[in-house]
């Protein structure tokens, strides 16, 4: 089968026929220019402060500091030249072109019906009531919308082919991300063998990445702030030559530096740790898109699986 490690998809332009920087033309170019910076396969090249900088304003959908430099720069902690210096290097003219895309249609905040549908809720009623309840369940909705919108159809394709295509995959997730690993590799196992956790309570990180070989696949899940056992182990994947499907927050997470395909989502909420409401959606839908991808060896492993259930007599009718 051919080797997917140097497929891309969407990628924005970087240069015009005069060599010069072209800027990205609108969010969705933005993000994938910061994904191939991340990974290195860009010529731009942006210091540390820079690439935080610009993940943090991706993240800022219709809010109202990108209506001015001032604004914006205090509410990132930064001084106002370094977003100039951002918006030059990305190509635009100035900080006001940059701001222009910033505030395209396109970027209007989804989700802010949930949220003054939350703000109401919450009006005359503590946080242990109703109006808790309801504005968790309002910002997950907001996420989903944001994880929709903002969904990049090139990178979920390559993510699920190169599932659909390896001998054998892992998933690796600690903490709260090992209940998230652990639906995964259920929902990809009921349409295809050989899916595993990467588990150090099982056979081991260093023992599971070297049963792996170079068309295999690392799933690799966690958010801001990143677990560093996953950040190290999907690099050490990557330099095995092992594929990476990264499972994260942002363009400029570690784990979508190292990987070939990275499925982004948004999870802010005021859950008292990280929201994994959007993660589990995600799982779902690369567990349906791998299904999809294949849909008459899914249908015969949903067969031969329900054959068995019937004949353990697991379930109960």
């Amino acid at each position: 089968m051919t080797k997917l490690r140097n497929t891309r998809f969407l990628q924005a332009p970087e240069t015009s026929r005069g060599g010069q920087a072209t800027a990205p033309r609108n969010v969705q170019e933005m993000r994938d220019l910061m994904l191939r910076i991340s990974r290195g396969e860009s010529h731009l090249s942006l210091g540390p402060k820079a690439q935080t900088a610009l993940a943090d304003i991706l993240d800022l959908r219709g809010d109202p500091a990108l209506l001015s430099i001032t604004a914006l720069a205090e509410k990132l902690s930064v001084n106002p030249s370094t977003l100039t210096r951002l918006a030059r290097t990305l190509g635009y003219s100035g900080f006001g072109a940059f701001q222009q895309v910033l505030l395209d249609a396109s970027m209007s905040a989804p989700g802010d019906f949930y949220t003054r549908q939350a703000q109401t809720a919450l009006a005359g009623e503590d946080a242990t009531g109703m109006g808790g309840i309801a504005r968790l369940c309002r910002e997950n909705q907001a996420n989903i919308e944001r994880f929709i919108e903002g969904c990049d159809v090139g990178q979920f394709q390559q993510a699920t082919a190169l599932i659909t295509s390896a001998p054998r995959v892992m998933v690796h997730g600690i903490r709260q991300f090992h209940a998230f690993a652990s639906f995964l590799v259920y929902g990809l196992r009921m349409i295809r063998s050989d899916v595993h956790m990467l588990d150090s309570s099982n056979l081991g990180i260093a023992e599971g990445l070297a049963s792996m070989g170079p068309r295999d696949v690392l799933i690799s899940a966690s958010c801001a702030p990143y677990s560093t056992q996953v950040a190290a182990t999907a690099r050490a994947a990557a330099d095995h030559d092992i594929n990476i499907v990264a499972v994260t927050d942002r363009a400029s997470s570690p784990l979508a530096a190292v990987s070939q395909a990275a499925i982004l989502v948004p999870h802010e909420t005021s859950f008292l740790s990280n929201s994994m409401t959007t993660f589990t959606l995600a799982a779902e839908c690369l567990i349906n898109g791998c299904a999809a991808a294949l849909p008459e060896e899914a249908k015969q492993a949903l067969t031969a699986r329900d054959d068995m259930i019937k004949k353990l007599d697991i379930e109960i009718s």
